[in-house]
């Protein structure tokens, strides 16, 4: 149970912009002060268009992939480009994780 309580003086720049970090994270500004304190994770929430992209670069990514398995046979060099293009894409996608 929280019992006490602490106060820092700040701009208003800097109480807008950790309202703003807060609320992008999804916490309170007082958990978000807390955990930045101690060092704890702080992981910044998605917006719905971001939601939206990364669904898109999923299909994407497993399209292009099946296209690469279309050509393997017939053009192996077009294949092999396909799949890279599915690999970076891949790497975008792992990199929405961090």
């Amino acid at each position: 149970m929280k019992k006490e309580f602490v106060q820092f003086r700040c701009s208003i720049y800097e109480k807008k912009l950790l309202r703003v970090k807060a609320k992008k994270s999804g916490l309170s500004i007082s958990e978000y002060c807390r955990r930045a304190a101690f060092e704890d994770r702080i992981i910044e929430r998605f917006t719905k268009e971001q939601i939206e992209m990364y669904k898109m670069l999923a299909k994407y990514e497993l399209n292009f992939k099946r296209i690469g398995n279309m050509f393997r046979k017939r053009n192996p060099r077009l294949a092999n480009e396909v799949v890279q293009l599915a690999n970076e894409i891949r790497k975008h996608l792992l990199g929405f994780k961090k």
